[in-house]
C-alpha cells in the first residue's frame, strides 16, 4: 500500500468521528500553543530589557564600592568610601578607552515648589553624565564644569518632577525649588525616558553639581558611585580593565589582594538578564510541556479504542492480502496525522496568545521559527511514539479471531 493511499485511509477515519478527534488533539493543542507563547514571550521580554538598556548607554560601566564587612556583619556599599576626587581626577587623564566619566553622589530630599511637594532622590553628578546616560535636554541648559567648581545651587529636573510640582503649566525654567531648606535654581528640563526595562521612572529625577550635594548637603568628600563611558561598545572591557588598573593603584591594593570597589559593564547586565529570563523561559517551556505528554497519553488511548472498534476491518484487510506492516503503518499514519493536525493548531493558536500578550505588556513581538520548527518535530515524535504500540497490537491480530469478533 502506497503512503498516498495510506494518508487518504487515515483522513477518511478520523474524520468519521470529528469530535472525538477533536476532543484528542485538544492535549497537543494546548501543549503546543502553550510552548510557543512561552518561548514568544520569554524571548521578547530579554529583546525588551536588551533594548531598554541600550536606552541607558550600550558602553555604559559603573563602579561601585565593595560591600563593606565589618565583624563579620555585611556593612553594604553605603558604608564604603573608596571611591573620591583622586580616583576621579586619575580617570578623567590616565585612561585611553574611556570617553566620560561621572561621579555620583545622592541625597533623599522633599523637593518643594510653592504648595507643591514631591519626594525625590537629588542626584549629585557632573556635567559629562547626560552624555553616559543618554539623556538630552528639552529646553534649557545643562549645568556646566564652572557650576560645579563653584559649588552652584542649580539643578536639571525630569518630566515627572515638573508634573508633580508645576502641575498648571508654569514654567519651570528659572525658577527656584527648595531642596528641603536649600533653594535650587531650575535651569534645564529633561526630554522624558519614560520606564526601565526595571520599571524605574526614568523622569523622576533631579541632577546638580556634584560639589554642591558634597558640600551643601551631605558635607562629605566621598563618591557613592562613579559612571563611565567606553570609547565605543566593543571597547567596554578594554576600559573595565583600564579601570581596575587605575583604581586598584590609586587605592594600594596589591597582587591577590581584594578590590574594594565592583565594575559593571552594560554587556555583563544585559548577559546576567538575558541569562535569567532564558532560564525562566526554558523552565515555563517545560512546564508547558508536560501537557504535550498528556495529549499523547490522549492519542493513545483513542488508538486503542479506535482498534478495538475497527477489529472486524482489520480481519478483513488481512483476508484479501493485507500484510502486518501495512495494518501497523496505517494506524500509525492515523497518529502521526492526528498530532501534527493538533500541532498546526496549536502553533497558530501560540502565535496568537503570544501576539496578544506582547500588545498588551508593551513588549516587541518576537517569532521563533525554532520553536516552530522544533513543534512539528515534537508532534511527529509524539504520534509516532504514543501511536506505535496500538499500531502494533492492531498489526498482530490474527485474521481469523479478527473476523469473528463481535
Amino acid at each position: 500500500m502506497n503512503i498516498g493511499n495510506l494518508i487518504k485511509i487515515a483522513i477518511n477515519s478520523l474524520f468519521r468521528n470529528k469530535m472525538r478527534t477533536a476532543l484528542t488533539m485538544l492535549g497537543i493543542v494546548i501543549g503546543i500553543a502553550s510552548v510557543i507563547a512561552m518561548v514568544s514571550i520569554g524571548q521578547a521580554s530579554t529583546q525588551s530589557v536588551k533594548s531598554e538598556l541600550s536606552t541607558m548607554g550600550s558602553n555604559m560601566i559603573m563602579i561601585m564600592p565593595a560591600r563593606q564587612q565589618r565583624g563579620g556583619v555585611d556593612m553594604g556599599m553605603s558604608s564604603s568610601k573608596t571611591l573620591d576626587n583622586k580616583d576621579l581626577e586619575s580617570l578623567q587623564k590616565n585612561t585611553r578607552y574611556v570617553a566620560a566619566v561621572s561621579p555620583m553622589v545622592s541625597s533623599n530630599k522633599q523637593l518643594i515648589y510653592g504648595n507643591n511637594n514631591h519626594s525625590c532622590s537629588v542626584n549629585g553628578v557632573s556635567a559629562s553624565y547626560l552624555d553616559i546616560r543618554k539623556y538630552e535636554i528639552a529646553r534649557g541648559v545643562m549645568f556646566t564644569e564652572e557650576d560645579v567648581k563653584r559649588y552652584n545651587k542649580v539643578c536639571v529636573i525630569g518630566q515627572t518632577v515638573v508634573k508633580e510640582l508645576f502641575p498648571n503649566g508654569e514654567d519651570p525654567l528659572g525658577k527656584s525649588i527648595r531642596f528641603g531648606s536649600i533653594p535650587m535654581t531650575v535651569i534645564g528640563i529633561l526630554e522624558s525616558k519614560g520606564q526601565s526595562g526595571m520599571g524605574d521612572d526614568q523622569d523622576d529625577v533631579v541632577f546638580a553639581p556634584y560639589t554642591t550635594i558634597q558640600k551643601r548637603f551631605l558635607g562629605i568628600t566621598y563618591f557613592n558611585m562613579m559612571f563611565a563611558s567606553a570609547t565605543s561598545e566593543e571597547e567596554s572591557e578594554l576600559a573595565a580593565t583600564e579601570i581596575t588598573y587605575i583604581l586598584r593603584s590609586n587605592h594600594g591594593i596589591k597582587s591577590g589582594q581584594t578590590d574594594d570597589f565592583d565594575i559593571r559593564t552594560q554587556e555583563e547586565l544585559v548577559s546576567t538578564i538575558s541569562s535569567v529570563t532564558g532560564l525562566m523561559t526554558t523552565l515555563l517551556a517545560a512546564i508547558a510541556s508536560i501537557s504535550l505528554v498528556v495529549g499523547g497519553i490522549g492519542i493513545m488511548n483513542i488508538m486503542y479504542v479506535t482498534v478495538t472498534e475497527r477489529t472486524k476491518e482489520i480481519g478483513l484487510r488481512m483476508a484479501i492480502g493485507a500484510h502486518n506492516r501495512d495494518i501497523m503503518l496505517q494506524f500509525l499514519c492515523e497518529s502521526v496525522i492526528l498530532s501534527l493536525i493538533g500541532g498546526i493548531i496549536g502553533i497558530i493558536l501560540g502565535l496568537i496568545i503570544a501576539y496578544v500578550a506582547s500588545k498588551l505588556m508593551n513588549m516587541p513581538y518576537v517569532v521563533s521559527e525554532m520553536a516552530i520548527f522544533a513543534s512539528f518535530i515534537v508532534c511527529a515524535l509524539t504520534g509516532i511514539f504514543f501511536g506505535w504500540y496500538p499500531a502494533k497490537k492492531a498489526a498482530n491480530m490474527d485474521p481469523i479471531s479478527a473476523l469473528r469478533y463481535e
